[in-house]
């Protein structure tokens, strides 16, 4: 389900971005929706992924989306670039894609324990 939120909707992230970036985004949705009832928040910096709570979040660039991801431990990993520890059992790992390509089982697996994290 997508929304407006403030005036900000979803395709206004998409304004002035190269077209690999709305394909990212559409095809992250896509494997989203496999997971069960997600909601669409647009805010003005990222787009909110819900699912009771927020899990993930969406920032749009010029050619890349910054996907920060909500999780119960710390990730080691080469693909994530900046992680902050929010409270005693939350993190916040940033993922930078810039390619439909990038969506695979690894991130997934992440996005899979925080959108369970979130029901």
């Amino acid at each position: 389900m997508r929304k407006t939120t403030n005036g900000f909707t979803v395709a206004s992230h998409f304004e002035n971005r190269d077209l690999v970036v709305k394909l990212i985004y559409d095809q992250l949705v896509k494997k989203l929706r496999k997971f069960g009832s997600i909601c669409e928040e647009p805010k003005k910096t990222s787009i909110h992924l819900v699912n009771t709570t927020a899990f993930a979040g969406v920032a749009t660039r010029m050619n890349s989306i910054i996907m920060t991801i909500k999780s119960d431990r710390q990730i080691s990993n080469t693909r994530i670039h900046k992680s902050q520890q929010t409270s005693a059992r939350r993190f916040h790992h940033e993922v930078r894609l810039t390619s439909p390509a990038e969506i695979d089982a690894e991130l997934l697996a992440w996005l899979r324990n925080a959108y369970e994290l979130s029901a």
